[in-house]
């Protein structure tokens, strides 16, 4: 057996951690009754007994001893004077137990049952991690970075399995290093090609929402609910949180003294900057706490169309609309319902509010933006008070380009009329 090598593949099963025994000893048996059937034909007569403890096994051939010319089955039966070669006291009626060696299936079947072997055992552990992952999806794990690609990295959990953690689902500024201890939650297990694939993510609602929960004890405790987290991951956050008990502050609680409780969080996330919001059930109410800390002078919420327009004082609209636009935005997906600010001038009247060019950058490409911004056109309008002739002159931009820039411009504000 030595020689080919099959103990040494039996007793690499005593030490795999995810099948268990009961199943780790069927699979071995299945395996061996193939054997056997292909060899011998009928089965019944053979017990095989499996040691997962060291890691290998024995067959035994049972046979009933019947006088020398009545063996009609050698293999359910064997002469006397044959059994009694075996063991001299046997006589007709008894039954004999042959131990079968496993050199005598030949190397060709005993190579092919261990290929056999390796492949269903493979298909076994992937089936464990498969329901393992299944069942953690949505938790927070750590793992240990074993390779870095462009797109992706791979890690290893604390058994050996593979995870991977996308570039879409990192934080913009994460930096990882061969070695380094990873926190991220299970975000999905896909099948590709017969194997699970465990997605993990830093940029998922669910890693926040596991980190106040490891971190704020009234959550994990069910005092304080979370009702809704809206993510732009490593600039900003906002987290609608209820609280079960009259005397628990839900804000507070969260934030902790001296934001001892949300600092740790925050510098997981790169310096997320982490609004708490108190849930309420009024819309213009939870409108007023999204945008903060811009403060509203009226709003009109059109059910309809699913749009709210906010009226600002001047000073205030920068802060509702936030760095880049992100404010607004997580705003209008946290109440689900599109925002748009104005401001009041001193005569009362509403004057729409200028648009950041930023906020074009799905329709208008980077660099074509970063030309108006270095003549210190940084708004719609600013650009739309140039002439054409004037941008081309002052741009590196061809006329064409400036077209079609003006045309978008102009969309946005017809729209909104």
């Amino acid at each position: 057996m030595n020689s080919i090598g099959l103990i040494d593949s039996f007793s690499e099963f005593k030490q795999m951690k995810n099948i268990d025994r009961p199943t780790m000893m069927k699979v071995l048996e299945d395996v061996f009754r193939t054997l056997l059937r292909k060899k011998y034909g009928d089965v019944d007569n053979f017990d095989i007994i499996v040691n997962t403890d060291k890691g290998d096994l024995e067959i035994w051939h049972k046979r009933e001893i019947v006088a020398d010319d009545a063996v009609e089955n050698p293999i359910t039966q064997i002469g006397l004077s044959e059994a009694q070669k075996i063991e001299e006291d046997f006589d007709i009626g008894e039954e004999t137990y042959e131990k079968i060696e496993l050199e005598s299936f030949g190397r060709r079947a005993i190579l092919a049952a261990r290929q056999t072997l390796a492949s269903r055992v493979g298909d076994l552990e992937k089936d464990e991690v498969f329901k393992k992952y299944k069942d953690r999806i949505g938790e927070i794990l750590s793992a240990e970075v074993y390779q870095v690609w462009k797109k992706e990295i791979l890690l290893l959990d604390e058994e050996g399995n593979e995870l991977l953690l996308p570039k879409s689902e990192q934080i913009k500024t994460d930096f990882f290093k061969k070695g380094e201890t990873v926190r991220a939650v299970v975000k999905r297990v896909d099948i590709r090609n017969g194997t699970p694939v465990i997605i993990l993510s830093r940029t998922d609602a669910s890693f926040l929402s596991k980190l106040m929960e490891g971190e704020v004890p009234e959550i994990f405790d069910g005092l304080i609910v979370i009702r809704n987290i809206v993510r732009e991951p490593g600039e900003k956050a906002k987290v609608v949180v209820e609280s079960f008990d009259d005397r628990i502050d839900p804000v507070g609680a969260c934030v902790g003294v001296k934001g001892s409780r949300i600092h740790g969080i925050v510098r997981e996330l790169k310096n997320e900057n982490i609004d708490i919001i108190n849930h309420t059930q009024n819309l213009q109410l939870l409108v007023q706490r999204a945008l903060a800390p811009a403060k509203i002078n009226s709003l009109d919420i059109d059910q309809d169309k699913k749009r709210i327009s906010v009226y600002l004082e001047p000073d205030q609209v920068s802060l509702a609309i936030g760095k880049r636009g992100v404010n607004i935005k997580l705003a209008s997906r946290l109440v689900g319902y599109e925002i748009d600010v104005y401001r009041e001038n001193e005569e009362g009247d509403e004057e729409e509010y200028d648009i950041d060019l930023d906020e074009f950058s799905d329709e208008i490409e980077e660099w074509m933006i970063d030309e108006l911004k270095k003549i210190g056109c940084d708004t719609a309008k600013s650009v739309l008070a140039l002439s054409d002739d004037e941008l081309v002159r002052r741009t590196d931009l061809e006329e064409e380009s400036i077209l079609e820039i003006r045309k978008i411009l102009e969309s946005e504000f017809q729209e909104e009329k």
